[in-house]
Protein backbone atom coordinates (compact mmCIF):
# COMPACT_ATOMS: atom_id res chain seq x y z
CA UNK A 1 0.00 0.00 0.00
CA UNK A 2 1.41 3.38 -1.03
CA UNK A 3 -1.05 6.06 0.15
CA UNK A 4 -1.01 9.38 -1.68
CA UNK A 5 -3.23 11.94 0.03
CA UNK A 6 -3.27 15.70 0.30
CA UNK A 7 -1.43 16.99 3.35
CA UNK A 8 -2.72 20.55 3.18
CA UNK A 9 -4.79 20.17 6.37
CA UNK A 10 -2.53 17.72 8.16
CA UNK A 11 -1.63 18.71 11.76
CA UNK A 12 2.11 18.67 10.97
CA UNK A 13 1.92 20.54 7.64
CA UNK A 14 3.19 23.86 9.04
CA UNK A 15 6.13 22.22 10.81
CA UNK A 16 6.88 20.22 7.66
CA UNK A 17 6.79 23.33 5.47
CA UNK A 18 8.99 25.29 7.88
CA UNK A 19 11.61 22.53 8.11
CA UNK A 20 11.58 22.08 4.35
CA UNK A 21 12.33 25.79 3.89
CA UNK A 22 15.26 25.46 6.32
CA UNK A 23 16.78 22.23 5.02
CA UNK A 24 16.14 22.26 1.27
CA UNK A 25 18.58 25.15 0.48
CA UNK A 26 21.33 23.29 2.36
CA UNK A 27 20.71 20.07 0.45
CA UNK A 28 20.56 21.98 -2.84
CA UNK A 29 24.12 23.17 -2.18
CA UNK A 30 25.71 19.90 -1.09
CA UNK A 31 23.84 17.86 -3.70
CA UNK A 32 24.41 20.29 -6.56
CA UNK A 33 26.69 17.99 -8.55
CA UNK A 34 24.65 14.80 -8.26
CA UNK A 35 21.02 15.95 -8.38
CA UNK A 36 19.02 17.83 -10.96
CA UNK A 37 15.63 19.49 -11.29
CA UNK A 38 15.42 19.97 -15.05
CA UNK A 39 16.73 18.80 -18.38
CA UNK A 40 18.62 22.09 -18.79
CA UNK A 41 20.85 21.20 -15.84
CA UNK A 42 21.39 17.69 -17.20
CA UNK A 43 22.57 19.04 -20.54
CA UNK A 44 25.03 21.37 -18.82
CA UNK A 45 26.43 18.51 -16.74
CA UNK A 46 26.69 16.19 -19.72
CA UNK A 47 28.98 18.72 -21.37
CA UNK A 48 30.90 19.49 -18.22
CA UNK A 49 31.93 16.12 -16.85
CA UNK A 50 33.93 16.70 -13.75
CA UNK A 51 34.67 15.26 -10.36
CA UNK A 52 33.94 17.23 -7.27
CA UNK A 53 34.99 17.44 -3.65
CA UNK A 54 32.33 17.43 -1.00
CA UNK A 55 32.77 20.02 1.72
CA UNK A 56 30.77 19.03 4.78
CA UNK A 57 28.86 21.77 6.50
CA UNK A 58 29.74 22.12 10.16
CA UNK A 59 26.62 23.97 11.21
CA UNK A 60 25.41 24.19 14.79
CA UNK A 61 22.28 26.17 14.00
CA UNK A 62 20.05 26.64 10.97
CA UNK A 63 17.64 29.54 10.89
CA UNK A 64 18.03 30.10 14.63
CA UNK A 65 17.19 26.48 15.52
CA UNK A 66 19.65 24.06 17.07
CA UNK A 67 20.42 20.95 15.05
CA UNK A 68 18.98 18.80 17.84
CA UNK A 69 15.69 20.70 17.64
CA UNK A 70 15.51 20.29 13.86
CA UNK A 71 16.16 16.55 14.17
CA UNK A 72 13.44 16.14 16.81
CA UNK A 73 10.92 18.13 14.77
CA UNK A 74 11.79 16.19 11.62
CA UNK A 75 11.36 12.89 13.46
CA UNK A 76 8.01 14.11 14.79
CA UNK A 77 6.78 14.98 11.29
CA UNK A 78 8.00 11.73 9.72
CA UNK A 79 6.49 9.53 12.46
CA UNK A 80 3.10 11.22 12.60
CA UNK A 81 1.56 10.55 9.21
CA UNK A 82 -2.13 9.65 9.36
CA UNK A 83 -4.84 9.42 6.73
CA UNK A 84 -8.51 8.50 6.48
CA UNK A 85 -9.65 5.77 4.11
CA UNK A 86 -13.21 4.42 4.00
CA UNK A 87 -14.03 5.86 7.43
CA UNK A 88 -10.97 4.19 8.96
CA UNK A 89 -7.88 6.03 10.22
CA UNK A 90 -4.46 4.64 9.31
CA UNK A 91 -0.99 5.41 10.64
CA UNK A 92 1.85 5.26 8.11
CA UNK A 93 4.77 3.55 9.88
CA UNK A 94 7.23 3.28 6.99
CA UNK A 95 8.27 5.95 4.53
CA UNK A 96 7.01 9.51 4.36
CA UNK A 97 3.73 11.15 3.42
CA UNK A 98 3.63 12.13 -0.26
CA UNK A 99 1.73 15.31 0.59
CA UNK A 100 4.28 16.56 3.13
CA UNK A 101 6.81 19.18 1.90
CA UNK A 102 9.55 17.72 4.11
CA UNK A 103 9.30 14.21 2.63
CA UNK A 104 11.11 15.00 -0.62
CA UNK A 105 13.95 16.80 1.16
CA UNK A 106 14.41 13.92 3.63
CA UNK A 107 14.33 11.40 0.76
CA UNK A 108 16.91 13.41 -1.19
CA UNK A 109 19.18 13.63 1.85
CA UNK A 110 18.86 9.89 2.44
CA UNK A 111 19.72 9.16 -1.18
CA UNK A 112 22.62 11.62 -1.12
CA UNK A 113 24.42 9.80 1.68
CA UNK A 114 23.47 6.37 0.37
CA UNK A 115 24.81 7.05 -3.12
CA UNK A 116 28.20 8.50 -2.14
CA UNK A 117 30.12 5.29 -2.84
CA UNK A 118 28.37 4.89 -6.18
CA UNK A 119 29.07 8.49 -7.18
CA UNK A 120 32.72 8.15 -6.20
CA UNK A 121 33.07 4.98 -8.24
CA UNK A 122 31.43 6.55 -11.31
CA UNK A 123 33.36 9.83 -11.19
CA UNK A 124 36.69 8.09 -10.58
CA UNK A 125 36.05 6.10 -13.75
CA UNK A 126 35.51 9.31 -15.73
CA UNK A 127 31.73 9.00 -15.88
CA UNK A 128 28.82 11.22 -14.98
CA UNK A 129 26.14 10.56 -12.35
CA UNK A 130 22.94 12.61 -12.10
CA UNK A 131 19.81 11.86 -10.08
CA UNK A 132 16.31 13.31 -10.31
CA UNK A 133 14.43 12.11 -7.20
CA UNK A 134 14.39 8.33 -7.84
CA UNK A 135 15.61 8.30 -11.47
CA UNK A 136 19.37 7.97 -11.97
CA UNK A 137 21.25 8.82 -15.16
CA UNK A 138 24.77 7.45 -15.64
CA UNK A 139 27.21 7.82 -18.52
CA UNK A 140 30.19 5.51 -18.14
CA UNK A 141 32.57 3.71 -20.48
CA UNK A 142 31.91 0.24 -19.09
CA UNK A 143 30.74 -2.97 -20.79
CA UNK A 144 27.06 -3.56 -20.14
CA UNK A 145 27.81 -6.83 -18.33
CA UNK A 146 30.19 -5.05 -15.94
CA UNK A 147 27.63 -2.30 -15.29
CA UNK A 148 24.92 -4.84 -14.45
CA UNK A 149 27.35 -6.61 -12.13
CA UNK A 150 28.10 -3.34 -10.35
CA UNK A 151 24.39 -2.58 -9.99
CA UNK A 152 23.86 -5.97 -8.33
CA UNK A 153 26.65 -5.06 -5.93
CA UNK A 154 25.19 -1.60 -5.26
CA UNK A 155 21.86 -3.21 -4.39
CA UNK A 156 23.55 -4.92 -1.44
CA UNK A 157 24.58 -1.58 0.09
CA UNK A 158 21.09 -0.64 1.28
CA UNK A 159 18.07 -2.94 1.38
CA UNK A 160 15.76 0.09 1.11
CA UNK A 161 17.24 1.12 -2.24
CA UNK A 162 17.06 -1.38 -5.09
CA UNK A 163 18.20 -0.22 -8.52
CA UNK A 164 16.87 -1.54 -11.82
CA UNK A 165 19.00 -0.87 -14.88
CA UNK A 166 17.95 0.18 -18.35
CA UNK A 167 21.28 0.23 -20.17
CA UNK A 168 22.05 0.65 -23.85
CA UNK A 169 23.38 2.92 -26.56
CA UNK A 170 20.32 5.17 -26.19
CA UNK A 171 18.27 6.29 -23.22
CA UNK A 172 15.50 8.71 -22.23
CA UNK A 173 16.00 10.81 -19.11
CA UNK A 174 13.41 13.41 -18.12
CA UNK A 175 12.59 15.13 -21.43
CA UNK A 176 15.93 14.36 -23.13
CA UNK A 177 16.73 11.63 -25.64
CA UNK A 178 20.43 10.67 -25.52
CA UNK A 179 22.16 8.28 -27.90
CA UNK A 180 25.74 7.17 -28.45
CA UNK A 181 26.28 7.06 -32.22
CA UNK A 182 29.76 5.81 -33.05
CA UNK A 183 31.24 7.57 -30.00
CA UNK A 184 29.38 10.82 -30.81
CA UNK A 185 26.80 12.03 -28.31
CA UNK A 186 23.46 12.74 -30.00
CA UNK A 187 20.71 14.45 -28.03
CA UNK A 188 17.29 15.86 -28.80
CA UNK A 189 13.97 16.60 -27.12
CA UNK A 190 12.16 13.48 -25.96
CA UNK A 191 8.37 13.38 -26.25
CA UNK A 192 6.52 10.66 -24.37
CA UNK A 193 4.22 8.37 -26.39
CA UNK A 194 1.25 10.02 -24.65
CA UNK A 195 2.42 13.51 -25.69
CA UNK A 196 -0.22 15.68 -27.35
CA UNK A 197 0.54 19.14 -28.80
CA UNK A 198 -1.79 21.08 -26.52
CA UNK A 199 -0.62 24.39 -25.08
CA UNK A 200 -2.35 27.39 -23.58
CA UNK A 201 -4.60 28.60 -26.46
CA UNK A 202 -3.65 31.99 -27.78
CA UNK A 203 -7.28 33.15 -27.69
CA UNK A 204 -7.63 32.36 -23.98
CA UNK A 205 -8.11 35.18 -21.51
CA UNK A 206 -4.63 35.05 -19.95
CA UNK A 207 -1.95 37.75 -19.68
CA UNK A 208 0.18 38.08 -22.81
CA UNK A 209 3.44 37.37 -20.97
CA UNK A 210 2.22 33.85 -20.18
CA UNK A 211 1.66 33.19 -23.88
CA UNK A 212 5.07 34.62 -24.75
CA UNK A 213 6.86 32.39 -22.26
CA UNK A 214 5.56 29.16 -23.82
CA UNK A 215 7.25 29.44 -27.26
CA UNK A 216 10.26 31.17 -25.68
CA UNK A 217 10.92 28.28 -23.30
CA UNK A 218 10.23 25.67 -25.98
CA UNK A 219 12.61 27.27 -28.49
CA UNK A 220 15.32 27.62 -25.85
CA UNK A 221 14.89 23.97 -24.94
CA UNK A 222 15.11 22.95 -28.60
CA UNK A 223 18.47 24.71 -29.05
CA UNK A 224 19.96 23.32 -25.84
CA UNK A 225 18.72 19.76 -26.26
CA UNK A 226 19.24 19.19 -29.99
CA UNK A 227 22.88 18.36 -30.70
CA UNK A 228 22.53 18.59 -34.50
CA UNK A 229 21.16 21.34 -36.68
CA UNK A 230 18.79 18.90 -38.40
CA UNK A 231 17.33 17.72 -35.09
CA UNK A 232 16.84 21.36 -34.10
CA UNK A 233 15.04 22.19 -37.36
CA UNK A 234 12.75 19.18 -36.94
CA UNK A 235 11.91 20.13 -33.35
CA UNK A 236 11.37 23.78 -34.28
CA UNK A 237 8.97 22.90 -37.09
CA UNK A 238 7.04 20.48 -34.87
CA UNK A 239 6.80 23.19 -32.24
CA UNK A 240 5.70 25.78 -34.78
CA UNK A 241 2.96 23.49 -36.05
CA UNK A 242 1.76 22.78 -32.50
CA UNK A 243 1.62 26.50 -31.70
CA UNK A 244 -0.24 27.27 -34.93
CA UNK A 245 -2.80 24.62 -34.03
CA UNK A 246 -3.25 26.43 -30.72
CA UNK A 247 -4.04 29.68 -32.59
CA UNK A 248 -0.64 31.36 -32.11
CA UNK A 249 0.04 33.80 -35.01
CA UNK A 250 3.08 33.01 -37.15
CA UNK A 251 4.61 36.45 -36.56
CA UNK A 252 4.18 36.05 -32.80
CA UNK A 253 6.01 32.71 -32.94
CA UNK A 254 8.87 34.21 -34.95
CA UNK A 255 9.19 37.10 -32.51
CA UNK A 256 9.61 34.72 -29.56
CA UNK A 257 12.25 32.73 -31.42
CA UNK A 258 14.12 35.97 -32.13
CA UNK A 259 13.75 36.90 -28.45
CA UNK A 260 15.61 33.71 -27.51
CA UNK A 261 18.49 34.67 -29.80
CA UNK A 262 18.50 38.25 -28.53
CA UNK A 263 18.58 37.22 -24.86
CA UNK A 264 21.50 34.90 -25.61
CA UNK A 265 23.32 37.74 -27.43
CA UNK A 266 23.16 35.98 -30.80
CA UNK A 267 23.19 38.41 -33.71
CA UNK A 268 23.56 35.96 -36.59
CA UNK A 269 21.18 33.46 -38.12
CA UNK A 270 21.56 29.84 -37.12
CA UNK A 271 23.10 27.69 -39.83
CA UNK A 272 24.58 24.22 -40.04
CA UNK A 273 28.04 25.81 -39.89
CA UNK A 274 27.65 27.89 -36.73
CA UNK A 275 24.97 25.89 -34.88
CA UNK A 276 27.28 23.82 -32.67
CA UNK A 277 29.36 26.83 -31.64
CA UNK A 278 26.33 28.94 -30.79
CA UNK A 279 24.59 26.08 -29.01
CA UNK A 280 27.54 25.33 -26.73
CA UNK A 281 27.84 29.02 -25.93
CA UNK A 282 24.17 29.05 -24.89
CA UNK A 283 24.59 25.92 -22.74
CA UNK A 284 27.53 27.43 -20.87
CA UNK A 285 25.93 30.84 -20.44
CA UNK A 286 22.31 30.21 -19.58
CA UNK A 287 21.23 33.16 -17.49
CA UNK A 288 19.77 31.89 -14.22
CA UNK A 289 18.09 34.72 -12.39
CA UNK A 290 18.64 34.48 -8.65
CA UNK A 291 15.40 34.55 -6.70
CA UNK A 292 15.25 37.41 -4.23
CA UNK A 293 13.34 36.54 -1.03
CA UNK A 294 10.10 38.50 -0.67
CA UNK A 295 9.82 40.77 2.35
CA UNK A 296 6.10 40.44 3.08
CA UNK A 297 6.27 43.25 5.64
CA UNK A 298 7.38 45.73 2.97
CA UNK A 299 5.48 44.34 -0.02
CA UNK A 300 1.90 45.09 -1.05
CA UNK A 301 0.25 42.64 -3.45
CA UNK A 302 -2.58 43.95 -5.62
CA UNK A 303 -4.55 41.54 -7.80
CA UNK A 304 -7.11 42.24 -10.51
CA UNK A 305 -9.08 40.04 -12.86
CA UNK A 306 -7.29 40.10 -16.19
CA UNK A 307 -8.99 41.20 -19.39
CA UNK A 308 -7.74 42.84 -22.57
CA UNK A 309 -9.34 46.21 -21.79
CA UNK A 310 -7.18 46.78 -18.70
CA UNK A 311 -3.98 45.08 -19.79
CA UNK A 312 -2.13 48.41 -19.33
CA UNK A 313 -3.33 48.81 -15.72
CA UNK A 314 0.00 47.74 -14.08
CA UNK A 315 1.99 50.32 -16.06
CA UNK A 316 -0.49 53.10 -15.29
CA UNK A 317 -0.63 52.12 -11.62
CA UNK A 318 3.15 52.35 -11.20
CA UNK A 319 3.20 55.67 -13.06
CA UNK A 320 0.63 57.15 -10.66
CA UNK A 321 2.35 55.57 -7.67
CA UNK A 322 5.68 57.20 -8.55
CA UNK A 323 3.96 60.50 -9.27
CA UNK A 324 2.23 60.86 -5.91
CA UNK A 325 4.39 58.82 -3.52
CA UNK A 326 7.94 59.19 -4.85
CA UNK A 327 8.94 61.46 -1.95
CA UNK A 328 6.71 59.86 0.67
CA UNK A 329 7.62 57.26 3.29
CA UNK A 330 5.00 55.00 1.76
CA UNK A 331 7.26 54.66 -1.27
CA UNK A 332 9.36 52.26 0.80
CA UNK A 333 6.52 49.78 0.30
CA UNK A 334 7.02 47.67 -2.83
CA UNK A 335 3.81 47.36 -4.84
CA UNK A 336 3.36 44.19 -6.90
CA UNK A 337 0.54 44.00 -9.44
CA UNK A 338 -0.78 40.51 -10.12
CA UNK A 339 -3.60 39.06 -12.20
CA UNK A 340 -6.40 36.62 -11.56
CA UNK A 341 -7.94 34.48 -14.27
CA UNK A 342 -11.51 35.10 -15.33
CA UNK A 343 -14.13 33.03 -13.51
CA UNK A 344 -14.97 30.92 -16.54
CA UNK A 345 -16.95 27.69 -16.78
CA UNK A 346 -13.88 25.53 -16.25
CA UNK A 347 -13.06 27.21 -12.94
CA UNK A 348 -16.67 26.72 -11.85
CA UNK A 349 -16.65 23.00 -12.68
CA UNK A 350 -13.16 22.14 -11.41
CA UNK A 351 -12.56 22.21 -7.66
CA UNK A 352 -8.93 22.51 -6.61
CA UNK A 353 -7.92 20.80 -3.39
Amino acid sequence: LHPIVSGLKHPTIKISTYLDQLLRPIFDKIGLKTTTTSGFEVMKQVYEWSTYNLHYLELKQIGGLKIETIIRLSRFVMKNNYFLYEDQYYHQIRGGAMGSPLTLTIANCYMFFSERNIVKQITNAGGIYVRYIDDIFIIINWPERHLNKQIDQWNTLDSNIQLKAQAGQSINFLDIYIENINADLFTKVYHKPSYEPYYLPFNSVHPLHMKKNIPFAMFLRAIIYCSTFKAFLDEREDLRMALLLNKYPGKFIDNQFNRVLKKCNITQLLTSNNYNTIRKNIIYNIIEEEKIPTDHYRTMFIHFTYCLNIRTLPKKFHTLWNKYFSESLINEIISVIGTRNVQNLQKQLVKNK
